[in-house]
């Protein structure tokens, strides 16, 4: 076992998980007390940040541990919790990268963020092109179709 601290909360004006509309959410990421604004010196020469976070929201009885149908949807395929990006997984780790737009102080603003208010946040990276893929990204077609509306709203 470890322990992990939140390092920052999310604010923005979505209370309840959903799947899909997430693209045009605006959030900011607030810093705990204890993390001072050097913590953040320098984030604002990236355009885009990774956020790492916690489900806090996802109560310990809906955790999957084995295979489903994405969504709960029999038009998908069963697969392994680790082959879907869903909530429901065993540790509750969320990973988004997101858009930079502003810093403020021990704040930022960020765009595309599909977390809830209130939700704890472990890290923030900033997105090198170093590290994104180097070589095509393969995904199946139900991924595509179950994404059609995630990051914007009814498939616009």
């Amino acid at each position: 076992m470890f322990h992990i601290k939140p390092i920052a909360y999310v604010k923005n004006t979505r209370t309840q998980i959903q799947d899909d509309d997430w693209g045009a959410v605006i959030s900011e990421i607030r810093l705990v007390e204890e993390l001072k604004e050097a913590a953040l010196l320098g984030v604002e020469e990236f355009s885009h940040l990774e956020i790492i976070f916690y489900f806090d929201k996802v109560a310990d009885k809906h955790i999957q541990y084995e295979a489903r149908h994405p969504r709960n949807n029999q038009d998908y395929p069963k697969i392994g919790i680790f082959a879907q990006r869903g909530k429901n997984r065993p540790n509750k780790i969320g990973l988004t990268i997101v858009e930079l737009l502003e810093r403020d102080g021990t704040t930022l603003l960020v765009k595309g963020l599909d977390a809830v208010n209130g939700t704890p946040i472990i890290d923030i990276k900033p997105v090198m092109r170093e590290f994104l893929p180097r070589t095509t990204v393969k995904q199946p077609k139900w991924s595509t179709d179950l994404m059609k509306n995630y990051w914007v709203k009814n498939g616009s």
